[in-house]
């Protein structure tokens, strides 16, 4: 039951989503076709490519993102990765990759997606495939001092660490990632509000 519920809660974000430029929408788009074409589109047994559900991890001022060095495309970029056959909605497989790639408890998911992205990867399967990454803020708890809170690396990073929003690391100086940032900070006002 859980797989009906990813997909039809991947469906109705999508529907929901409301696209920032016509790049997005056009990418919206063509998730819901590909989610109308296969039941299966959540999962990553879908060799052709599959949803994936990802978080920019935010302090809770807004200063600093929390990123991952990823072993597979070799740069700092946001936290993520495949539903599971058991998450029960998208939003859940986003929080579930926040937490289990942070170590942070109490990590709080904007309720809708901030930007959409697809890009080509060889996953777990070994082959070839594309991920249709939509994509969340989280805001973690605040800290007594300010400061961002530790995070624990988890086995499928090489580094884990918080950045400064206006300094990130070189591999992560990327328009996509530029999106990405700044989609999350007009969401982290009205999160955090």
């Amino acid at each position: 039951m859980s797989v009906v519920s990813l997909h039809a809660s991947t469906v109705e974000a999508l529907t929901a989503f409301a696209a920032p430029d016509a790049g997005q929408d056009a990418l919206r788009h063509t998730m819901l076709a590909f989610l109308a074409a296969r039941e299966d589109a959540c999962l990553r047994a879908c060799e052709p490519g599959h949803i994936t559900a990802s978080t920019l991890v935010l302090d809770h001022t807004g200063r600093h993102a929390l990123l991952t060095l990823h072993p597979r495309v070799g740069a700092w970029i946001q936290l993520g990765g495949h539903c599971e056959p058991d998450d029960a909605s998208l939003y859940a497989a986003a929080v579930r990759e926040a937490v289990e790639e942070s170590g942070v408890d109490g990590v709080r998911l904007h309720a809708e997606p901030v930007a959409l992205h697809t890009h080509p990867i060889t996953c777990s399967l070994g082959l070839p495939t594309r991920h249709l990454d939509v994509r969340f803020l989280g805001v973690t708890p605040p800290t007594p001092d300010g400061t961002p809170p530790p995070v624990v690396r988890s086995d499928e990073s090489v580094d884990l660490r918080w950045w400064p929003v206006d300094d990130l690391p070189a591999s992560a100086r990327t328009a996509e990632m530029t999106q990405l940032v700044d989609a999350a900070l007009v969401a982290h006002s009205a999160l955090v509000a």
